[in-house]
Parts: structure tokens; C-alpha cells; sequence
């Protein structure tokens, strides 16, 4: 049996609204490029999504207060040029194929009904190596959104079209199902090593992002983030000198 329950705070009709995702994936890029726009703008919590398509487990707080997994929309009414914003994040993507499915279905389904006509994701391009200076890589659901992708400096290489890979997860699936909808998207990618949470990528999609949302995005906080994996990446740099690619363990630390 299958479990569903939306949890809404405040669920406003918005004006032609962007849907901006960032759901952990690799280097956790996407979720640190749609929390440090949630916190900078202080963006209001809409709704909780509660489903059975996600890992069977609770967060807890400092005071030991338990909490259930769920994904969340947050709401920013951009008046610099009246197109709002409506932010997902959560801790946890689906578990399986289903559920991915049946999540990004309520997303959308939730997302049309508040007034989204356009789709942004954001995520991490892994390239199993450090990258000092990441570029941001697109991939759109039409020419016209190629084009508008290049001109706030998204990268289209050679190199990422020759890839088979294509977007898995989230950031892929809302791409495709929102386009049999009728809603135009793109896809953000910051080139990132996928060993650890990467902020420096992150960064690299905000600044994109201030064109495409015509926002000024305060980008301070970053800073200390950035600082402190830099150590960490030298260290995993003069491992990488010394060990076998089988030997390095790539997961990301948040």
C-alpha cells in the first residue's frame, strides 16, 4: 500500500513561475545552489510532500526531535521582474523507478496548480577528478531554451553530447515528464569531482542563475563552505598521487 499526504503551509497562485530543483545528487551541487537561495532570500515553505517513495527513515534535530523524510516547496514573488520562484529541495530523491516517478508526477502536478511554466534543475556533471575552475554544462527541452541557456553562460560541449549517460534521477525526469506537459526547461550541470559536497560548483550555477532569474543573489556565504573543502580537496588530491582510481573512495560528504 502506497502512502501520499501533502502538508501545506501556504499555497499561493504564482505569476508565471520558474520551478528551481535541487534535490541531493552528485557533489549534493543542486541542493547547496537552492538552499543558499532559500536562506539568502528568505524564501517561504509552502509545502511538505510525504511519500512512500522515499527512504523509510526520520532526520533529527539538535534537540533530538524527529522529523519524516519529505521533499519541500519554497516560494520567492520576484518583483524585479515579476516572474516568482518556486524552490524543491528534501533530504532524499525517490528510492526505485517507481518511485522517482510518482514523486516528480505529484511535483509537477503541484508545481502547474501554483502557476510554474518553466523548469530549472540543478545537479553535479562528475568527472572522477578535482576541478579548480567548473564550468556549468546545460542540457534544454528545445532550441530556444539552448539559446537562452548559452547566453547566461551554459556551457553545450562536445565532450557532454558525446556522453550516453544522459540525467538520471530528479533532475532528468522532471526535465522529461514536464515537457510532455507542455513546460519548457533546462538543466544546470557544475562540473564537479562527485567526491564530495562541492560548493565551488554550486557557486558557478548561482551566477548563472542571477541572469536567468534576474536576481541579485548575495553569495558571501558561500565563501566559508569553499574554504573549507579546500583543504579537504588537497588532501583527496595528493591521495588521487597515490592510489589506484579503485582505491579512492568517491562518495560525497555533506
Amino acid at each position: 500500500m502506497s502512502f501520499l499526504e501533502i502538508s501545506v503551509t501556504d499555497k499561493p497562485t504564482l505569476n508565471n513561475a520558474f520551478l528551481i530543483e535541487g534535490l541531493p545528487g552528485i557533489g549534493n551541487v543542486g541542493k547547496l545552489a537552492v538552499h543558499h537561495l532559500i536562506n539568502v532570500l528568505n524564501a517561504k515553505k509552502s509545502l511538505e510532500i510525504y511519500s512512500s517513495s522515499l527512504p523509510p527513515q526520520v532526520t533529527i534535530n539538535e534537540g533530538g526531535i524527529v522529523g519524516l523524510i519529505n521533499n519541500e516547496f519554497h516560494y520567492y514573488k520576484n518583483s524585479k521582474n515579476q516572474r516568482d520562484i518556486i524552490f524543491l529541495t528534501g533530504e532524499h530523491q525517490g528510492l526505485d523507478h517507481k518511485g522517482q516517478y510518482d514523486l516528480c508526477i505529484k511535483i509537477l502536478e503541484l508545481a502547474k496548480e501554483m502557476g510554474v511554466t518553466e523548469i530549472i534543475t540543478l545537479g553535479g556533471y562528475g568527472l572522477g577528478k578535482i576541478v579548480e575552475k567548473p564550468r556549468v554544462l546545460g542540457a534544454a527541452t528545445s532550441i530556444s531554451m539552448v539559446k537562452k541557456l548559452k547566453k547566461a553562460g551554459v556551457h553545450f560541449s562536445a565532450e557532454q553530447e558525446e556522453s550516453s549517460a544522459g540525467i538520471v534521477g530528479a533532475s532528468g525526469l522532471l526535465l522529461g515528464l514536464g515537457r510532455l506537459n507542455g513546460l519548457e526547461g533546462g538543466c544546470l550541470m557544475g562540473e564537479t569531482s562527485g567526491y564530495i559536497a562541492d560548493p565551488t560548483s554550486a557557486r558557478e550555477i548561482l551566477l548563472v542563475l542571477q541572469k536567468l532569474l534576474s536576481l541579485d543573489i548575495d553569495l558571501s556565504d558561500l565563501d566559508e563552505k569553499i574554504e573549507k573543502v579546500g583543504a579537504l580537496t588537497k588532501h583527496l588530491t595528493g591521495m588521487s598521487d597515490s592510489l589506484d582510481d579503485s582505491e579512492i573512495d568517491i562518495s560525497y560528504i555533506e
